[in-house]
Order: structure tokens, then C-alpha cells, then sequence
């Protein structure tokens, strides 16, 4: 009985390593980004489980470290916004819980600080309801109004998919042309996501500052990459030790 030789090297299938390798390296920056997701998105629901029970901390306050460079996402604030609920408002196609529906942006002055206006998300309006608030935007505010309670999130970053921003729809909360569309002078860098209903009365309008349920399978998506990238190398590695491994023949 003999062995065969190793096949020679002319015959090893370099296009296909450099191919099974350049795979490979994207399933592991795959699994490992996801990893990254999964220490941010910890982050972001201890930050939420915090925030629970944290008191609303005075707006102004809050903005004048924003202006010095702090992170205020997630912080929750109060400010007087008296005649909010009759303010002009923007509408902000959205999807809540699976149910289309708009989100409305308006305007608050803010007194001091480094910023003159704040945007307002006063909630979520389903698209089943076809009513919307009256603007009354020459009336005189009540000054003895209840302060608003929200919380301060940051604009979407949008991606390549999202449409295009126009006065006629909405599809991302951005605060330069939001501002302008409202007149806001001065806009601080941040939204105001609505905790307390700015029209109470109106019971379509639902504030929603953050969403209910935050997913969190980062872990179970990494090893999934890991698991690829794995069963790529045992594939290759398979398929050369069958093509090119010791033969055993009859002689």
C-alpha cells in the first residue's frame, strides 16, 4: 500500500482563500460590532432604569451644560411652556407599536441661558385619528400653567433610506429645519419628548418619550456572526483536507 503525494502548490485555490477570508473577517467585524451594540445598548437601559425615578431637573440649568459640551440625552427637565398646546405644530410621520401615525413638533421659548427656544414632541397621534389640535397662536398664554415634564433626546441621525425632510412631510426629527419651518429662534440641540400631556383634553394625543420596549438580543446576533465565521473555516478546512490531504490507494 502507498500514499500519495500532497497535491502540488500550483493547484492550491487561492482565489477561493482570499474569497473565504475576506468572508470570514466580515462575519467576525459583524459579530464583534454587535458586541459594541450590546455594551451600548446595556448603557442605554441602565441610563433608562435610572431615569425612572430621577426628578425633573430645571431646563435651563440642563442647557447651560449643553452648551459647555455635556450629554444631556435622557435627562428629565422642566420648563414653563405656557400656550403649547395651541401652538403651531409639525407632523412627524411615525410608527408606534406597529400603528402609523404622526408625532407633532412645536416650539417653547425659553427664558436665559445660552438658547432662546426649545422643540416640543408633544406625543403620538394615530393615523386613524384625522382631528387635530387648534392652533391659536395669537392668543395670550396662561402663565400659571404647569410647568411641561419631558425628557431630552437628541435628533435622528437618519440613514441612506430615510426620505428626504420637506415642509409638506416629516420623517426625521432634525432640529435646523424644524426650527425654521417653526420660527423657533435660537433652538437648542436637543428635543423635548413630552412626558406630561400638553392637552390633556385631547385624549388621541398620547405622550410617548421613549419607546416601551427596548429590544436587546445583541449577545444571541454576535454568536450567530461567530457561529458563520465558524462554520465557514470548518467548510474550507474540510474541503482542503479532502482535496488535497493523503490518498490512500491499492497497489
Amino acid at each position: 500500500m502507498t500514499t500519495e503525494p500532497h497535491a502540488p502548490l500550483a493547484r492550491f485555490p487561492i482565489g477561493l482563500t482570499v474569497a473565504v477570508a475576506i468572508a470570514f473577517a466580515i462575519l467576525v467585524g459583524l459579530g464583534t460590532w454587535q458586541l459594541q451594540r450590546l455594551q451600548w445598548k446595556e448603557g442605554l437601559l441602565a441610563k433608562l432604569a435610572a431615569l425612572q425615578a430621577a426628578p425633573a431637573r430645571p431646563l435651563s440649568a440642563v442647557l447651560d451644560q449643553v452648551a459647555k459640551g455635556a450629554d444631556a440625552e435622557y435627562t428629565r427637565v422642566s420648563v414653563n411652556c405656557p400656550g403649547v398646546g395651541t401652538a403651531p405644530f409639525l407632523e412627524l410621520y411615525f410608527l408606534r407599536d406597529g400603528q402609523a401615525g404622526v408625532r407633532l413638533i412645536s416650539a417653547c421659548a425659553v427664558q436665559g441661558g445660552p438658547y432662546r427656544s426649545i422643540l416640543v414632541d408633544r406625543g403620538f397621534v394615530p393615523d386613524t385619528v384625522s382631528v387635530r389640535p387648534k392652533v391659536e397662536s395669537g392668543r395670550t398664554p396662561d402663565p400659571t400653567a404647569a410647568p411641561l415634564i419631558g425628557i431630552l433626546r437628541k435628533a435622528d441621525k437618519g440613514n441612506l433610506f430615510s426620505p428626504r425632510n420637506a415642509p409638506g412631510g416629516w420623517y426625521t426629527r432634525q432640529v435646523a429645519p424644524m426650527a425654521a419651518a417653526l420660527k423657533a429662534p435660537a433652538a437648542a440641540p436637543l428635543f423635548l419628548m413630552a412626558e406630561t400631556p400638553t392637552n390633556p383634553d385631547w385624549k388621541a394625543l398620547v405622550p410617548a418619550p421613549i419607546p416601551a420596549d427596548i429590544p436587546d438580543n445583541h449577545f444571541e446576533y454576535a454568536l450567530t456572526w461567530y457561529g458563520l465565521a465558524a462554520a465557514l473555516l470548518g467548510v474550507y478546512a474540510a474541503m482542503l483536507l479532502r482535496a488535497f490531504g493523503p490518498r490512500k490507494q491499492q497497489t
